[in-house]
C-alpha cells in the first residue's frame, strides 16, 4: 500500500490534506504599501475638483473681508453679487447674451484656426514661407487687441462680421507661431522613413503628422480661445449693441460694480465649463495614447 508524504510525515492514501492558510484582507490592507497606493487614488480623484474649489474659498473670502474692511459701495459684499448673479440668470437672460457672444468667438476661432493650420504646416516644411510669413507675425503679436477691435469696428460696422475678423486677426499670429514651432518638432527620422517608403500623403497625414501635431494643435486652440474671449468683449464693449460685452458696458454706465462683476463671473463660469468639460476632456480622450511618467 502506498504511503503520501505530508509536511509532517506520513500520512495514509485517503487523508485530506490541511487547508492552506490565506492571508487576511485585514492584513493585506494593513501593509503601509498598499496604504499609500489607496490614498494616491483617493487624491487623484478628488484633487482636480477639490482644490479649485479651495482656490474659489479662499477668493470670496479675501474678498469678503476687503469688502468689510473697507466699507465702499465700489467693493460690494458677496450677498449684493450674489443678487445680480440672480437677476442677470433670471429668464435666461444671461445664456442669450452668451450665446451671442459664443457665436462670435466660435466664427472668429474657426478662421484662424484654419489659416494656422495650414501656414503653420507650409512655414515649417518651406524656408521661403516662413521668412516671407515672419514679419506678418511679428506684427500681428505686437498689435493689441484693442486695435484689431476699433478698426474691425470701423471697417465691417456693427455686426457678426466685424467681431470674427477681429477675433481672427488678434488670435491667428499666435496660433500660427504655436503650431509653427510644433511642425519644427516633428521628428526628422521619422519624415526621412516615410519619404524612403513613399508613404501617400494620406498616410502620412493620418499616421504622422496629426499624431505629432496633435499637442501643438491642443495647446493652440487652448491658447486661441482664451485670447478669443478677451478680443470678442472689447468688440462688444466699443461698437456691438449685445453680448457679454455690451452688458458690462451697461453696467458701468450704470455704476453697478456688483453687476460688473455678477457678469464676468457669469462668463467665467462658462469659460470654466468648456475648459473643464470639452476642451480637458477632448484632450485627454486624444491624447491618451501618450505614455506619462509614474515617478
Amino acid at each position: 500500500m502506498s504511503m503520501e508524504v505530508s509536511s509532517g510525515g506520513l500520512a495514509p492514501p485517503g487523508a485530506a490534506e490541511a487547508p492552506r492558510a490565506m492571508p487576511s484582507r485585514a492584513g493585506t490592507l494593513s501593509h503601509p504599501a498598499n496604504w499609500r497606493r489607496a490614498a494616491s487614488h483617493v487624491a487623484s480623484v478628488v484633487a482636480p475638483v477639490a482644490l479649485p474649489l479651495l482656490l474659489l474659498a479662499i477668493v470670496a473670502s479675501a474678498w469678503e473681508a476687503m469688502a468689510v474692511a473697507l466699507h465702499s459701495p465700489l467693493v460690494p459684499h458677496l450677498p449684493e453679487i450674489g443678487k445680480e448673479l440672480a437677476r442677470i440668470f433670471r429668464g435666461g437672460h444671461f445664456f442669450g447674451e452668451m450665446a451671442v457672444t459664443l457665436l462670435r468667438v466660435g466664427a472668429g476661432f474657426t478662421i484662424a484656426f484654419a489659416v494656422a493650420v495650414a501656414a503653420g504646416i507650409a512655414m515649417g516644411r518651406q524656408k521661403t514661407v516662413a521668412h516671407f510669413l515672419e514679419p506678418a507675425i511679428i506684427v500681428g503679436l505686437t498689435v493689441p487687441g484693442l486695435v484689431w477691435a476699433l478698426l474691425c469696428v470701423i471697417w465691417f460696422g456693427i455686426g457678426l462680421t466685424g467681431a470674427a475678423v477681429a477675433v481672427a486677426l488678434s488670435i491667428a499670429p499666435a496660433l500660427l507661431l504655436n503650431i509653427l514651432q510644433g511642425v519644427r518638432a516633428v521628428d526628422a527620422e521619422l519624415l526621412e522613413v516615410a519619404a524612403m517608403l513613399r508613404l501617400p500623403l494620406r498616410k502620412r497625414l493620418a499616421c504622422l503628422w496629426l499624431p505629432s501635431l496633435m499637442p501643438a494643435l491642443l495647446g493652440g486652440a487652448r491658447l486661441g480661445l482664451s485670447l478669443a474671449w478677451k478680443v470678442v468683449v472689447l468688440v462688444e464693449l466699443f461698437g456691438l449693441s449685445s453680448g457679454i460685452g455690451y452688458q458690462l458696458n451697461s453696467e458701468f454706465g450704470a455704476q453697478n460694480v456688483a453687476g460688473v462683476i455678477a457678469w464676468t463671473l457669469g462668463f467665467a463660469a462658462v469659460m470654466g465649463v468648456l475648459e473643464y468639460g470639452v476642451l480637458a476632456q477632448l484632450e485627454h480622450h486624444l491624447m491618451r495614447w501618450r505614455r506619462t511618467a509614474q515617478v
